[in-house]
C-alpha cells in the first residue's frame, strides 16, 4: 500500500504557498505517495485521520492555528507520523503556538538583508541520508536567522554575518539551515531554503526536500 501524505497550504501569499505545494505534490507522487492537498487547517482536526498518514507537509507561513487543530497535529507526529517542510511554510507558522515550535525545532526571527542575499549552504553532516553525497552550494535568497532547538541534528549551516544588522556585533557564527529531529515517535525534517517556488525548484533544494520527505515518512530507515 502506498504511503499517504497530507499537504496543507495557506497563510501569507508572499511565499507562493500554492505553487510550492504543487512542487511538493509532484515530488511525493513521483515517489509513489498517495497525496491529499488541503487549503484549510480544519484538515488537521481529526487525529485518527492524521494517524493513518505517513507524512504531513505544512506550507503555511504565519497565520493562526486553533487549539483543536494544533493539538491533533502535534499528537499525530508524537505518535509516529512524519512532518517535513521548509522556510516560513514550516518554521514561521503559527507564531503564538509554542507547542508547534517545540515540535518543529526552530522559529524564524530575522533575515538580515532581506531577499537577494547570496550565501553558501555548507553540508556539515555527510553521513545522513538527506545530505549523503551532496556538495556545498550557493543560493541567492533570504538567509534565515532562526532560534533553534539544541537537540536538533544539524545537517547543513550557513555563515553569518553577510548582511549588516545588530547581530554583526556578535562576530561570525554558523546558523543551521537543514536539520532533523524526533518528536516522540515522529520524525521531523526542516530546511530553511524555499522563499518562493523558484528557490524550491532549484535542483539542490528540491533534492533535499525529496530526501527529507522520504526520511520523515520512514520510507527509508537511514
Amino acid at each position: 500500500m502506498a504511503k499517504q501524505a497530507l499537504i496543507v497550504w495557506g497563510g501569507w501569499e508572499g511565499h507562493d504557498p500554492e505553487a510550492v505545494a504543487a512542487i511538493f505534490e509532484d515530488t511525493l507522487r513521483s515517489e509513489g505517495f498517495g497525496v491529499e492537498v488541503s487549503h484549510t487547517l480544519d484538515s488537521l482536526r481529526d487525529l485518527k485521520s492524521l494517524q493513518r498518514l505517513s507524512l504531513i507537509v505544512p506550507v503555511w507561513t504565519m497565520g493562526r492555528i486553533e487549539a483543536d487543530q494544533v493539538g491533533p497535529l502535534c499528537a499525530a507526529v508524537e505518535s509516529g507520523v512524519g512532518i517535513a517542510g521548509c522556510h516560513g511554510g514550516m518554521c514561521d507558522a503559527f507564531r503564538e503556538a509554542t507547542d508547534y515550535q517545540w515540535m518543529t525545532g526552530g522559529q524564524w526571527v530575522a533575515h538580515p538583508g532581506n531577499d537577494g542575499v547570496e550565501y553558501t549552504v555548507r553540508i556539515t553532516d555527510r553521513d545522513h541520508f538527506v545530505t549523503r553525497g551532496m556538495p556545498d552550494f550557493t543560493v541567492r535568497s533570504e538567509q534565515y536567522y532562526l532560534h533553534t532547538d539544541p537537540s536538533n541534528r544539524v545537517l547543513a549551516v550557513t555563515r553569518f554575518p553577510i548582511a549588516d544588522g545588530p547581530h554583526v556585533s556578535n562576530g561570525a557564527f554558523d546558523m543551521p539551515v537543514i536539520w532533523t529531529r524526533f518528536h516522540g515517535a515522529g520524525r521531523v525534517f526542516y530546511s530553511s531554503l524555499g522563499h518562493n517556488a523558484a528557490i524550491v525548484a532549484m535542483p539542490e533544494v528540491r533534492e533535499i526536500m525529496r530526501r527529507g520527505f522520504l526520511w520523515a515518512s520512514r520510507a527509508v530507515e537511514a
